[in-house]
């Protein structure tokens, strides 16, 4: 006889406690346990052998036909996308609030619904009047969108059997919907599970295309399970600054394309406008160099992405101790660059204040950027711009030495059609066009050479 007990699961590892404590065992986050449905404990008596239906097994040789994309109408979004939408594939879609996920999914369907796609939106969040005064502002109130506010699963389900499916379902957001065969408040790990199996079987017997609008914890992941991410098809972040303007799109799980293809957009009075050519958005366009600035050459995927890095350096006249500062980039590799030019070149940071930022609120992950902001510390430290119209890039190793990376040819590709002459990096670079003069730089006692021949 099967029994049941109470249990707690934690809203970020999705580990499962007996009781309910502060804190999660596993994790170590605080008040993240919450009470999920009572589980079911069989006895060892209980055999699952026998009783079944029996599965059919095929074998991977047989000739499936690809999937058709249909396009979002947002060459960007597409690019994300790896090339448009898959038919019957779900999308988790997650970002900090206010960042504009409703916005770009309510462009998104007035495209595909004005292409002659059916398209049902459901928001959760929103009153009917405040998602038609947006697509007012956004210039999209006469596309054909079958709109509703609701948060009942069944009542959604219900209402899309009785006619054809739609070509695209937009779930606005997925901690709003509940279903009323679990227990729990809307948003609860057993909720949130459960609504967003139930969507996701949805959409794959049917065929349609399903988005969903995730909400995000205080540290940038997707709230809810973990196993959430797992369900669906595509994972998507939508990234950036609301000081800024530009907003990016970031695949980072996808069955079907690349998760190393971003597409960025630009937030105006209008709505989300694509941007064909980021590096203007990322580079201050200055005339003059100055002094503790370099660009680097980034690489999303199949795309080159130009920043710049600035560095700025305080010598201290005090005992105090200096501060290092860091905005768009990986605190830990700072200091270790820091330390490399300390001891294989002899240079002291350690009485000055350090303070290192990535122009436009772009945030690098890319480890080839060590070498562009090597280069700008050395020049804000010896008070001397950079040469002019010129990229740096390479991988700093902690003998100094200056270790090879991928892709140096489509960077300074890039870079020469921006109008830069002069690229710097590891020793088997390739310049990759005729117009731009390629320097290797051995070591990064060769950069500090560099930097301080530099006019």
């Amino acid at each position: 006889m099967a029994k049941t007990k109470r249990r707690y699961v934690c809203s970020n590892c999705s580990a499962v406690s007996p009781r309910w404590q502060g804190q999660c065992g596993e994790c170590g986050e605080w008040n993240t346990l919450s009470e999920d449905a009572p589980a079911t404990v069989f006895s060892q008596k209980h055999d699952l052998s026998s009783g079944g239906r029996g599965i059919e097994f095929v074998a991977l040789n047989q000739p499936t036909e690809l999937p058709v994309r249909k396009s979002t109408g947002l060459a960007e979004f597409d690019r994300a996308l790896g090339g448009g939408i898959v038919p019957g594939s779900a999308v988790l879609m997650g970002g900090d609030p206010g960042i504009g996920k409703s916005t770009l999914l309510l462009q998104t369907a007035a495209t595909i619904a004005r292409g002659g796609n059916d398209v049902v939106y459901v928001s959760g969040e929103e009153a009917a009047g405040q998602v038609r005064l947006r697509a007012k502002r956004l210039g999209v109130a006469d596309a054909p969108i079958r709109f509703a506010s609701d948060t009942s699963v069944r009542d959604i389900l219900t209402t899309l059997g009785q006619g054809t499916p739609p070509g695209l379902l937009v779930i606005d957001s997925i901690q709003t919907m509940h279903s009323d065969t679990i227990e729990g408040a809307p948003g609860s790990v057993s909720q949130v599970r459960g609504c967003a199996l139930e969507l996701i079987r949805y959409a794959k017997a049917s065929g349609c295309a399903l988005m969903l609008v995730g909400h995000v914890t205080k540290d940038g992941s997707i709230a809810g399970p973990r196993v959430l991410e797992h369900m669906v098809d595509v994972v998507m972040s939508f990234e950036g600054e609301r000081s800024h303007q530009y907003r990016i799109l970031r695949a980072l799980k996808n069955r079907f394309g690349a998760v190393d293809e971003i597409g960025v957009f630009s937030m105006e009075t209008g709505g989300l406008e694509e941007v064909a050519n980021p590096s203007l958005l990322f580079l201050s366009g200055r005339d003059n160099p100055l002094a503790g600035s370099s660009v680097f050459p980034a690489l999303e995927g199949t795309r080159p992405v130009l920043v710049e890095i600035q560095a700025l350096i305080v010598k201290l006249q005090s005992g105090a101790t200096p501060r290092r500062a860091v905005v768009g980039w990986d605190n830990g590799r700072l200091a270790m660059l820091l330390a490399v030019l300390e001891s294989r070149c002899g240079l002291n940071f350690s009485s000055a204040e350090v303070y290192l930022n990535i122009a436009g609120g772009y945030r690098l992950t890319d480890p080839a950027a060590d070498l562009a902001v090597a280069a700008a510390l050395v020049s804000a430290l010896a008070d001397k711009p950079l040469r002019d119209k010129s990229v740096w890039f390479g991988e700093v190793s902690l003998a100094g030495e200056i270790r090879p990376i991928a892709h140096s040819d489509l960077r300074l590709r890039e870079s020469a059609k921006l109008g830069f002459t002069r690229g710097y990096g590891p020793s088997d670079g390739k310049t990759g066009s005729s117009k731009l003069e390629y320097c290797s730089v051995n070591g990064l006692a060769n950069l500090v050479d560099q930097v301080m021949g530099s006019a």
